[in-house]
């Protein structure tokens, strides 16, 4: 054998040596990743399992009354009712706060769509649990969360068959947990932060990244408009969090949004039926996801002030939103023959 082809097979050797060392540096921060990615995957898994379960509370209600059977949002459309609560450790009112914030979403699962329809705090609709009609946002404080369930469906005349209920901090903590959100200031505003210090937020308006206190002001203040208006930044301000939530800069800090939610959030949804809902946000871009409002118009009878809402309107929405959850259509309006409430002072 020659001396060439002695040292060509050596050369060969060594330039796939040198291939070896170079796949080996490659592949092994890809394996690193993968391993680690996987790893963090089974940590928020089993963290989720354990903050949110702690979450759920058993209500007594295997389904909703408007339901012929128990419902399996795997393969059934569902409805949602949020619930934020004006509560909070300083205040020291969990059991007879009012709903700041009341919105009912329904998810259809066919074509993974979402439908979300605000409730304006101030509306003047009947309160199953005292029998009369006054603002929505009193349901909570007289009966807590099966008051205002049994209130929302006797309005909307839909099954409501989940709820969240979250408070103050949850909200601050959520929006602080993806390092805030970037949402439209309509004005100039000036309101009290969760401290109840008055004048502590001052924001500009434009389009600007806002954190927890910040959102929070900008998603209670109704000082210069109404509650339609107030009802549409919520939402806004609810979309921005989802959508900073599912970006890719936000994963790692899903484990702060866990812990901010399950801390503050009571439901009667069990982990294992939340995870149902994970197909709908896998989707996108192409998530149909629409918002609703209640339409009316001011009513003030006496000292007290009201939102009477336009009863044909509320149909168009009951109708809706019945179809969306591929329930029957309805001739009658749930809210309209319901006695009137006696004179009060503001609540």
């Amino acid at each position: 054998m020659s001396n060439k082809t002695t040292r060509t097979r050596v050369v060969r050797k060594k330039k796939k040596r040198r291939l070896k060392k170079r796949a080996y540096f490659i592949l092994l921060p890809l394996i690193i990743a993968f391993l680690t990615i996987v790893s963090y995957a089974s940590y928020l898994y089993i963290k989720a399992d354990s903050v949110l379960n702690d979450s759920y509370e058993d209500d007594g209600r295997e389904k909703s009354e408007l339901r012929e059977s128990k419902v399996d949002p795997n393969v059934d459309n569902v409805s949602v009712l949020i619930m934020g609560v004006d509560a909070s450790d300083l205040r020291n009112n969990a059991d007879n706060a009012r709903t700041d914030t009341l919105m009912v979403a329904t998810l259809n699962k066919d074509d993974k769509s979402v439908k979300l329809v605000s409730i304006p705090r101030d509306s003047y609709v009947y309160i199953p649990e005292v029998g009369y009609k006054t603002k929505i946002n009193h349901a909570h404080a007289y009966g807590g969360t099966q008051a205002t369930r049994d209130t929302v469906e006797n309005l909307l005349g839909i099954p409501i068959d989940y709820y969240v209920k979250v408070n103050f901090e949850a909200f601050i903590e959520v929006v602080d947990a993806v390092d805030g959100i970037t949402v439209d200031v309509p004005y100039e505003l000036k309101e009290q932060n969760s401290k109840d210090k008055a004048g502590a937020i001052h924001l500009l308006p434009g389009e600007q990244q806002l954190d927890g206190e910040e959102a929070l002001a900008l998603a209670r203040t109704r000082k210069l408009d109404n509650d339609i208006e107030r009802g549409k930044r919520q939402q806004e301000i609810i979309k921005a969090v989802i959508k900073k939530a599912v970006s890719v800069n936000s994963i790692l800090k899903i484990d702060n949004v866990i812990e901010a939610v399950g801390s503050n959030m009571t439901t009667n949804m069990t982990f294992s039926e939340m995870k149902s809902f994970i197909s709908y946000g896998t989707k996108g871009k192409n998530l149909d996801f629409e918002t609703l409002t209640l339409e009316g118009q001011d009513y003030q009878p006496s000292k007290t002030y009201y939102w009477q809402l336009d009863e044909v309107a509320l149909q168009e929405t009951q109708e809706i939103l019945r179809k969306h959850l591929d329930l029957p259509a309805q001739n009658t309006v749930t809210d309209s023959n319901e006695a009137t409430s006696p004179e009060e002072t503001s609540y």
